[in-house]
């Protein structure tokens, strides 16, 4: 893969994590922040595929996998807890 294009990727994917991080903190409601976590745990787990690709260190996709499963139970559960409460 071209060094520009690695450049230009994670420059857009700071901007993204960024602009989330902006969301969660004025997000009016909480599921306005709940998905602006999940946001960033997406942009971070296809950060780390991208890391894996650049240091040929394949054992990161498995760390993307499990971060990306364990956020997808944890917005499932807060999503629950808003629907209906504890």
């Amino acid at each position: 893969m071209n060094n520009t294009a690695i450049i230009i990727f994670s420059a857009f994917a700071g901007l993204g994590i960024l602009f989330s991080m902006l969301r969660m903190a004025m997000g009016p409601t909480a599921p306005d922040r709940a998905v602006a976590v999940d946001t960033i745990t997406t942009t971070v787990s296809a950060f780390l595929v991208l890391l894996a690709y650049l240091f040929n260190r394949y054992v990161y996709l498995d760390v993307s996998l499990v971060y990306s499963l364990l956020a997808f139970v944890g917005l499932v559960a807060l999503a629950r807890y808003f629907e209906r409460g504890m």
